[in-house]
């Protein structure tokens, strides 16, 4: 799923990007508590993670 599909389809805002990969970068948060609060799952964490990095 391309990272345009994951945010519709989550309805995730630019913060919530943000959080996200901070939660993940985070070596005592797990991907279950991040697919917890987000619904977005470990791969679409990955994505999203590989995409924000291409922004910088």
């Amino acid at each position: 799923m391309n990272i345009k599909k994951i945010l519709q389809q989550h309805q995730l805002t630019d913060r919530d990007l943000n959080r996200i990969v901070e939660m993940a970068w985070e070596d005592r948060t797990p991907f279950d508590a991040i697919e917890a609060q987000f619904g977005v799952t470990e791969a679409e964490v990955i994505r999203i993670m590989k995409h924000q990095m291409h922004l910088r």
